[in-house]
């Protein structure tokens, strides 16, 4: 789950939690919010925690010249016009 959809978690138990008055019988809409709430904050954490591993520093790798040999270019040294 992605960040995202952690921080849907969090406002659907918000909502459940402090904006909703439904009562349904057998099934605790606030504790239900408060969870989805708790579960949302835990992954938005790990995720968190996560992206701070995968940014790793590498330094610049200098550039390395490769210099060729010039050699004599006369047109017959090398193997054209044989």
């Amino acid at each position: 789950m992605g960040l995202g959809g952690c921080i849907i978690l969090i406002a659907v138990g918000a909502i459940l939690t402090f904006a909703t008055d439904w009562h349904m019988q057998g099934v605790n809409l606030d504790l239900v919010g408060v969870i989805l709430m708790i579960v949302g904050l835990i992954g938005v954490t790990t995720f968190s925690s996560i992206a701070r591993r995968r940014r790793v520093v590498v330094p610049p790798a200098t550039p390395t010249v490769i210099q060729e040999e010039r050699g004599r270019r006369d047109g017959y040294s090398d193997g054209y016009g044989m």
